[in-house]
């Protein structure tokens, strides 16, 4: 296992500083995550709920999110991304406030909950692209992406065993009230690196256009085309097992806040290991046949879980299924952006946003009307099974990915899916 090659990207000091500032965001974001899931269903006491407050927070990301992409190509990456973070930083702030004067109600999380959807839909793929900014040297870019992953799967075991701690001991005003403070440090790190175009001007561009030749070169390429409908399958059936996760630990599994800690933590658990794993590999060779092994073992584990009344059953599963999700949206992302080119980047990026993101409210909003007429399980159960099936469809297009990953290579100088 050689992990000196991933971590060799440390070396570089802007990403030093972003990885540092944005992993104790990221750890702020998943408590906040936590205690937003956890107020709705106290407030609601509906599965039902937990899937509309989902859709509606991430209804911004598909709508904007492809059009984002054509600003963020033309924008200044780094002033974009200072303004995301401050605009996050408030939100928190104005949530901590409703709860601490006993005002909040289910609508005030819905209403703060779209507008965080909009800073989204342009904070995602920003930062997918600003990694090329703060990375000089091309063939270090496959590195920056798995460590990223890893500084997602980190926050992601840390924030929500933090996030079950606290809504018991001190609630959840100041779970988002430690969120927004969360904001400050990535924000100090963005003011102290050192970036060339810090002070560059947008660039003027013909914006519809700009967005049809982005969606174009998406839909015309074989390889771009299906990653990004495999992810949006993915993302709409299964991925909003997260948002259920209230109802497993509450009403399945006859826990409470920390019982919703302990299996979003395993979650993580599986993310850093599938983190580690790519971490572990020496090329991008053969990441597509990574894509589908990955996939399958995402529903599997969610069909596993579904079914299951153990907690202990269950916190195992949840550990392949972090596995497999962190693992195939990874190298998803790796491909993706080794493959596109650099004046699409954030265009291509955003429709990886969409796709990944934009289309999970949709998913949430079905998993919460399977829930309330079948049951969380069957919601959960139903996803894992459309996962397998997405997974047949894509190991069908593997010799098409290939085809066309070898003209790239034939066509470029840089290194390439040998596919």
């Amino acid at each position: 296992m050689k992990f000196k090659k991933v971590f060799r990207i440390f070396s570089h000091r802007n990403y030093r500083l972003y990885f540092s500032g944005q992993i104790i965001s990221f750890i702020g974001m998943w408590i906040q995550f936590v205690a937003m899931s956890w107020l709705t269903y106290n407030l609601t006491d509906s599965a039902f709920m937990l899937g509309f407050v989902g859709f509606l927070s991430r209804l911004p990301t598909f709508i904007l999110s492809p059009f984002a992409g054509v600003f963020v190509d033309h924008w200044n990456k780094y002033r974009l991304l200072m303004v995301t973070q401050v605009v996050s930083l408030l939100l928190s702030v104005i949530l901590a406030l409703l709860v601490f004067l006993d005002s909040i109600q289910v609508w005030h999380i819905l209403a703060l909950g779209i507008v965080g959807g909009i800073v989204g839909a342009f904070d995602m793929p920003t930062r997918q692209a600003f990694i090329v900014d703060i990375i000089p040297k091309r063939e270090d870019l496959s590195d920056a992406i798995v460590a990223n992953s890893l500084l997602g799967n980190l926050s992601r075991l840390v924030g929500p065993s933090l996030a079950g701690l606290l809504l018991a001991k001190i609630g959840e005003g100041w779970c988002f009230t430690i969120n927004a403070i969360a904001f400050l440090p990535p924000i100090i790190c963005l003011i102290l690196m050192d970036i060339p175009n810090k002070r560059a001007k947008r660039r003027q561009a013909k914006h519809w256009k700009e967005f049809k030749d982005g969606f174009f070169y998406a839909i015309n390429s074989t390889s771009i085309l299906t990653l990004l409908l495999l992810l949006a399958l993915v993302s709409l059936m299964g991925m909003p097992y997260q948002v259920l996760m209230p109802a497993f630990a509450k009403d399945i599994l006859g826990g409470d806040a920390d019982t919703l800690g302990f299996l979003t933590a395993s979650v993580s658990i599986g993310g850093i290991a599938g983190a580690l794993y790519l971490a572990s590999r020496t090329s991008t060779r053969g990441l597509e046949r990574v894509v589908a092994a990955s996939t399958c073992i995402f529903g599997i584990g969610l069909i596993i879980f579904s079914v299951s009344t153990s907690f202990w059953l269950s916190l195992f599963t949840l550990v392949f299924t972090g596995f497999g999700m962190m693992t195939q949206m990874t190298a998803c992302n790796t491909i993706l952006q080794v493959l596109c080119d650099d004046d699409k980047r954030g265009r291509v990026m955003s429709f990886y946003t969409m796709a990944f993101m934009g289309t999970i409210p949709f998913g949430n909003l079905l998993a919460g009307c399977m829930a309330k007429a079948f049951g969380s399980e069957w919601a959960v159960f139903v996803g894992g099974i459309s996962c397998i099936v997405g997974v047949i469809f894509f190991i069908l297009k593997i010799p098409a990915i290939r085809k066309e990953g070898h003209k790239i290579q034939v066509q470029r100088a840089i290194q390439v899916p040998d596919m």
